[in-house]
């Protein structure tokens, strides 16, 4: 996040304060977009996939009618989080973690259904950094409602598997709904560690043999990449195994297997992005080392050049002062004698410092 956006963050943090708990307020980004609806009803024999929906046209499906996914794009609006809220009976406090993007993820309990907090994250090769986004999920009876900052997610994939009647999707409730839709969050972390673990590498092999002045401040990019994937994976272990310890009967007994695999999954990320802060730690050892030695190396080459030339200077000095009864001003030979007594000097020196290993 640059000063930019959060300085407008903060503005938006501050306007908080002092508000009743529970009152829908956007924390995050300003956004001006409208928010749009879309909505994949389905059962094993039919899918019907709708976009753009209006807010009087959603409604909270019955447990007859199969699966409903509901997609909400844009959490900026007040007005439509508080009537999708009353809508579906969610509480207050939960529509307030909706709209509030700085919440951690988490796994939450209510009566009538689960929140579920994430980030949602992608690397973004333009920018070469990675772009967090807040996503959460309401899981109730034979609906799931999901609701991102903005358009664009990870869960196309979801979407394709359901279109095309492939695996598990269509013959299971919302709740299967819902681990897919949290195991596309987490796999996406998987190809975010991964491209960030490429870019480590590449500048590791490189640190040592050609360090260059901008590594510095890309090692510290890297180092705030993986802090706010540690950031979000880390809450989110705890969470999922919470899910799996609950008594909730909103996962059933046959998601356990699923539930236990999202958790080993997320132990996975973890330790890649511990692997990943500790490669960073060294590299930035590296960088300076590497700096330090190639500041060494000139500064030798300089003053073994300084070295040599200091004799060569004295001889130099010492027959440019013309003093009028100087032996060797009036001998024919004086002038080479004196150009190969100082090479003679020069190489002899040279040949001292190899022979010393300072070259």
């Amino acid at each position: 996040m640059n000063k930019r956006k959060r300085k407008k963050w903060s503005a938006r943090q501050s306007s908080k304060r002092g508000t009743v708990p529970g009152t829908p307020v956007f924390i995050g980004e300003s956004r001006s977009e409208a928010v749009r609806i879309g909505s994949i009803s389905y059962d094993r024999g039919d899918l019907v996939e709708k976009v753009d929906l209006a807010l009087d046209d959603v409604n909270r499906p019955s447990r007859s009618e199969g699966v409903a996914w509901i997609n909400v794009d844009g959490i900026h609006d007040p007005k439509v989080m508080d009537a999708l809220g009353k809508r579906f009976g969610l509480h207050p406090l939960t529509v307030e973690d909706l709209m509030n993007t700085s919440q951690r993820p988490k796994a939450e309990v209510f009566p009538d259904y689960l929140l579920l907090v994430m980030k949602m994250m992608n690397y973004n090769d333009e920018t070469n950094s990675v772009d967090v986004e807040h996503v959460s999920l309401i899981l109730g009876e034979g609906y799931v409602l999901s609701f991102q900052e903005k358009e664009g997610d990870v869960f196309e994939p979801v979407r394709e598997r359901l279109r095309a009647s492939r695996g598990r999707l269509r013959g299971n409730g919302s709740d299967y709904l819902a681990y897919a839709l949290m195991d596309a969050v987490v796999d996406h972390y998987f190809l975010s560690v991964e491209r960030i673990g490429d870019v480590i590498e590449d500048m590791d092999d490189r640190l040592l043999i050609d360090p260059r002045p901008d590594d510095l401040q890309r090692i510290h990019e890297l180092k705030r990449d993986v802090m706010t994937l540690r950031k979000a994976v880390w809450p989110l272990r705890e969470a999922v195994g919470n899910l799996q310890k609950s008594d909730s009967s909103f996962f059933g007994n046959d998601l356990d297997a699923f539930l236990r695999d999202l958790y080993d999954h997320t132990i996975q990320v973890i330790d890649m992005v511990e692997a990943s802060r500790e490669l960073l730690t060294g590299m930035h050892d590296t960088y300076l080392s590497s700096v330090s030695n190639r500041m060494n190396e000139v500064m030798k080459v300089l003053t073994v050049i300084a070295t040599i030339f200091i004799p060569l200077t004295f001889i130099a000095g010492v027959y440019g002062m013309n003093f009028k009864y100087m032996p060797e001003l009036d001998w024919r030979f004086s002038y080479p004698v004196v150009w190969i007594v100082m090479i003679a000097v020069g190489a002899g020196m040279v040949a001292y410092f190899r022979r010393k290993k300072w070259l």
